[in-house]
């Protein structure tokens, strides 16, 4: 199929692309990887009279990271986002999540903002937003704001942002502790096909061994990317045994509200919530504990 007409502006500032937003409200649209809007124009799911092409927007293409956080311009492409290796060393989770992140074509083209903007429920970017409780920096005509990630995410393919708004930037937290080990999997029917369940975790440790901090986050089962705040609670204070592991993936398993659909059932969508879990929590625990020295054992 073939989109219905429509027109075209390429915005040369932000403070432009609003004001346009603002003139047409709900008929315009932004687009800058189209990964997703393209497609859904096409099936004709959406019909916008506008779209404001933001993509080459500079002020939106930056990263930048400090000592707590680091900024994500909403423009950052998908694949830059992966190359970016002092990225990766500041947010891992997210350099995990972005190798499950459909193809190498659509990474080459699809942006950081462009994705967790759409909130498809089953998206990796999404979920990572969630589960480590990133900021999303919006704006508009009237100023700039900042929206928790909690407060984000509203329904499948629904958030808290006005029509007349832009997503500029994400910021995730940095989590700073010494021993620290993050994990991300999911299982699809295809590969770069979205996840029927999507499961991520980050774990810190202190020196004894012990999870002083714990996220874990599941996609793919229920409306919204959730954080599963009552399993990680479980995990702090353990020293992460396998027993607790798997109290924890029992929970999550229960924190989740899937419904059914052609592709599976609930009952197997808590199922692999569950297995899921256990994998992550446990790839996470390998990651933070301490290597031992070679020859360090007689």
């Amino acid at each position: 199929m073939k989109p219905a007409a429509f027109e075209y502006e390429r915005a040369c500032t932000l403070a432009g692309a609003v004001a346009r937003l603002a003139a047409h409200g709900p008929d315009a649209k932004l687009i800058a990887g189209g990964q997703s809007l393209v497609p859904m124009m096409a099936m004709r799911l959406l019909r916008p009279t506008l779209l404001v092409d933001i993509r080459e927007l500079q002020e939106l293409k930056e990263i930048r990271i400090d000592a707590d956080s680091a900024r994500v311009g909403a423009c950052v492409r998908q694949c830059e986002a992966l190359e970016h290796a002092a990225l990766a060393q500041a947010v891992p989770l997210l350099a995990r999540a972005l190798r499950w992140v459909g193809h190498v074509q659509t990474r080459n083209r699809g942006t950081l903002g462009g994705s967790v903007a759409h909130a498809d429920p089953c998206a990796e970017l999404p979920l990572v937003v969630r589960v480590l409780d990133a900021r999303l920096e919006v704006c508009a005509a009237s100023g700039t704001s900042m929206i928790d990630a909690r407060d984000f995410f509203t329904g499948p393919l629904s958030t808290a942002l006005e029509p007349e708004a832009c997503l500029a930037a994400i910021h995730f937290p940095r989590w700073r502790e010494a021993a620290l080990g993050c994990a991300f999997e999911e299982l699809s029917i295809r590969h770069g096909d979205f996840a029927l369940v999507a499961v991520a975790a980050q774990l810190a440790l202190d020196a004894g061994g012990r999870c002083t901090r714990a996220v874990l986050g599941v996609g793919g089962a229920g409306s919204t990317p959730r954080a599963l705040e009552r399993a990680a609670a479980g995990l702090v204070g353990t020293r992460l045994e396998d027993a607790v592991i798997d109290a924890a993936a029992g929970q999550a398993s229960r924190e989740v509200d899937p419904g059914d659909d052609q592709h599976a059932s609930a009952e197997y969508r808590r199922h692999l919530v569950r297995v899921l879990s256990t994998r992550v929590l446990r790839a996470a625990r390998a990651e933070a504990r301490p290597q031992p020295t070679a020859g360090g054992a007689s």
